[in-house]
């Protein structure tokens, strides 16, 4: 049994291991929340299961913004590089790239350059695991004390009633990010996951938000222990290769192996940007945070997110994947576009479902020392961005609503400064540590 026990650690560890884009886009080449009662969260419905297109003028004129955005962010340098696209009705609308994967030698940032994604790998995770439920592996409401002999909280009776769908829906009962900080400090992942049952659980499990990357990575676990595959095995035949996602992988070492790879950077001076090396930790957690991936590959997720791959991502899946969960008040608020556009905002399954100017939007966002990133979209319009950026800051995060406030006809708002007149000097940003530092996107 403790061999047993012994090699499922190991495994959660070893994971780690119809509008033509622009011509001048292709050449361009912790405020924690309170735990909130698990009460049904109302996202408006009216739109639920139902399409509609967007009028394709505002869409031009949308995309034609964004392209002059982006500009003053690339003169202002206001990251040391940036990818970003826009998908309508399964088509790559708009892509974009400025900026350096590495400032020190001036490598441009290009459609295939590879970028660490944070906790936008949580999606893989949750869908991959949706893949093996398909397949009858196991099931959303499976006991993971069942499949996993070393788990155990503090509450032993609690234990015996942790699903799958309670770790990878945020909502285990543990307080927000338990052990992160240990594991910024290179306690091993094997380690930290056998420390649950020393942490005081905020609730009952099932019964609260509570953010997580340890415990949430304990899905690699059960994967292994249910298929007798690592899980980033699982990730890769199953998600990766049939959306030709050809540059996604797993791991640090993956991602330095990568033909153009974009180094994570931080201000130097009060305009210009270092590059450093990456951190290893989050890879340790890998269903959490250990996903790669270049522009390219992040375009054929979210087409298939967006249900555009019911050959990979079937559209039963995809509710089930996408169905608000948990509560999460908080994110509201956590900046100034949630606070005037967000109405309602709830947890699904590695994804965060906001109430955005009265339509659903599914989102999440990640950022690790070095790397920001975000992907969003509507599903009733079927128009989705996303973005990833090798510096600290949001700007990237605060263009989004900038885009979809003009697609939705919204009063337009310059979340990102990008219509003002920029800073004197830009100061050195907070220490950014994980995404989870920010509400977990």
């Amino acid at each position: 049994m403790q061999f047993r026990k012994l090699s499922l650690l190991i495994a959660g560890s070893l994971g780690i291991a119809a509008i033509l884009i622009p011509a001048s886009a292709a050449r361009a080449g912790s405020t924690d929340t309170q735990p909130t009662t698990d009460v049904p969260v109302r996202h408006d419905t009216a739109d639920s299961g139902a399409t509609a297109t967007l009028p394709p003028e505002r869409v031009k004129e949308t995309l034609d913004a964004y392209s002059h955005w982006l500009d003053v962010v690339a003169e202002r340098n206001e990251v040391a590089g940036l990818a970003t696209a826009v998908v309508v009705n399964n088509k790559v609308a708009f892509e974009r790239t400025i900026g350096y994967a590495d400032t020190s030698t001036q490598e441009p940032v290009t459609p295939t350059t590879v970028f660490r994604l944070a906790s936008l790998s949580k999606a893989f995770a949750t869908a991959v695991t949706g893949l093996l439920i398909e397949e009858g592996r196991f099931d959303w409401n499976t006991k993971l004390a069942d499949a996993l002999p070393f788990f155990q909280l503090k509450d032993a009776q609690a234990s015996g009633t942790v699903t799958v769908r309670d770790i990878l829906g945020q909502r285990l009962g543990l307080p927000h990010n338990t052990y992160d900080q240990m594991l910024e400090d290179n306690v091993p992942y094997e380690e930290l996951v056998r420390k649950l049952d020393e942490v005081n659980l905020t609730c009952n499990v099932g019964q609260c938000y509570g953010y997580q990357n340890v415990a949430f990575s304990l899905i690699g676990d059960l994967i292994y222990a249910e298929t007798g595959d690592f899980f980033y095995h699982q990730v890769d035949k199953r998600i990766f290769f049939p959306l030709g996602m050809t540059t996604a992988s797993y791991g640090r070492e993956a991602l330095e192996s990568s033909k153009s790879w974009a180094r994570p950077h931080r201000p130097h001076g009060a305009h210009a940007w270092e590059s450093f090396d990456p951190k290893e930790a989050y890879y340790r957690v890998a269903p959490a945070a250990g996903v790669n991936a270049s522009l390219r590959d992040m375009e054929q997720w979210l087409i298939a997110q967006m249900g555009g791959r019911p050959d990979v991502l079937s559209p039963a899946l995809l509710d089930e994947l996408h169905a608000p969960g948990v509560s999460t008040p908080g994110e509201m608020h956590a900046a100034p576009w949630r606070h005037a556009r967000v109405t309602a905002a709830s947890y699904a399954l590695g994804w965060r479902v906001f109430t955005y100017g009265g339509e659903t939007m599914v989102f999440h966002a990640g950022a690790v020392e070095g790397y920001r990133t975000m992907i969003a979209f509507f599903p009733k319009y079927r128009v989705g961005m996303v973005s990833m950026w090798n510096s600290p800051g949001a700007v990237g995060t605060d263009l989004m609503p900038m885009v979809f406030d003009a697609m939705l006809g919204l009063p337009h708002v310059d979340w990102a400064g990008v219509e003002s007149d920029p800073p004197a000097n830009r100061s050195a940003p907070e220490k950014v540590r994980h995404k989870s530092r920010h509400h977990g996107g």
